[in-house]
């Protein structure tokens, strides 16, 4: 399905930073930090009909396979540093405030082991709630990255009601990337370090002076559409189509904005796994309903097929990952349009 929200667009309430200064300035200490590969792909722009096509391969970002190594880490060190008095993250002070901290939140995979590899760098810790979808292989990332993992429930929804009753019952600090009302803070943390990703675009495509008429922005809950289209609005110089894509099982950001609320989506399992996502993020609904103009849902099958086709000129990845590419099909373009897509994480059996 498609919706268009032209002329209801209205001017966003987003709740977040959607500037990279911050994040930007820490990840210019850490040593495995550099901008991610943007890449032309002129075959497969020929083959979807349009002029340009740029995939921002996220896949190796900063080790961690995909683009949440950016939210949850600086998230975790944001109110580390907050917590010591804005104290620098190295300093004693810091280390011992983060030694009497843990961080717990719930998660399809990608952002427990940003948290859990954040939270272990600076002498946290963090236990991430994990339904009976994710994979076991994520499970051990996040062992590996120095977090503990806790199994609840089958669906990423009763994975976050565990994380919220064990942040009450045990007095941690949830760190969830979706937001609520009356819970909003901590994710809009989140949200901005994934602006990270728009700010290293926009230097690109500033140095080129060649601009994306279109942007597809693949969403869960919605933080890193959210947080990209943002950022895109309020930084770069020529303004893009912004198009935000979901599984046809999880639209529950196409829902809201057709609803002009909150609106959950129900549907089966998708193979579209860290979208799979039935509640929509208060901060990603309330910032997109200004800044997205598209939303678009494709089926499992799309994703599969989109994600092969990456595969095969060098962009392996997910049906998560492909969601972008799939959505082109859906969007009414020219053979003038330059379209630029996220490839958001590497495939799973690299993860």
């Amino acid at each position: 399905m498609i919706f268009y929200q032209h002329t209801d667009r209205v001017t966003p309430d987003r709740g977040f930073r959607a500037r990279a200064d911050r994040p930007l300035a820490l990840l210019r200490h850490c040593p495995v930090y550099e901008p991610t590969r943007l890449c032309c792909q002129p075959d497969l722009a020929a083959a979807v009909g349009v002029r340009k096509l740029w995939v921002k391969d996220e896949s190796q970002r900063m080790g961690l396979g995909s683009f949440k190594a950016l939210g949850g880490a600086f998230a975790v060190v944001q109110m580390i540093s907050d917590a010591a008095g804005g104290a620098g993250i190295r300093t004693p002070a810091a280390r011992a405030t983060a030694a009497a901290m843990t961080f717990v939140t719930a998660s399809a995979g990608n952002h427990g082991l940003s948290l859990a590899a954040g939270a272990h760098l600076f002498g946290a810790s963090a236990c991430i709630v994990l339904s009976a979808s994710v994979p076991e292989s994520f499970a051990d990332r996040i062992r590996r990255a120095g977090g503990d993992v806790y199994r609840a429930g089958d669906t990423y929804e009763e994975s976050v009601a565990t994380a919220e009753y064990l942040a009450r019952t045990n007095g941690w600090l949830l760190l969830a990337d979706g937001s609520w009302p009356g819970y909003t803070e901590r994710p809009a943390l989140v949200m901005e370090g994934y602006t990270v990703i728009a700010e290293e675009c926009r230097q690109s495509f500033e140095q080129e002076n060649a601009w994306p008429s279109q942007v597809v922005l693949q969403a869960g809950v919605g933080g890193m559409a959210a947080a990209l289209a943002g950022h895109i609005r309020d930084a770069w110089a020529v303004q893009p189509n912004i198009t935000v894509v979901e599984p046809d099982r999880a639209a529950c950001l196409q829902e809201s904005a057709r609803a002009g609320k909150l609106t959950r989506a129900t549907g089966a399992l998708s193979n579209m796994g860290r979208l799979d996502c039935k509640d929509a993020s208060l901060l990603a609904y309330e910032s997109l309903r200004g800044d997205a103009d598209t939303f678009v849902s494709i089926s499992d099958h799309e994703a599969t097929i989109a994600a092969d086709r990456l595969r095969v000129v060098g962009h392996p990845t997910t049906p998560s990952g492909a969601a972008g590419f799939a959505a082109l099909a859906h969007l009414d373009l020219s053979d003038q349009d330059r379209c630029l897509i996220i490839l958001s994480e590497g495939p799973e059996d690299l993860l």
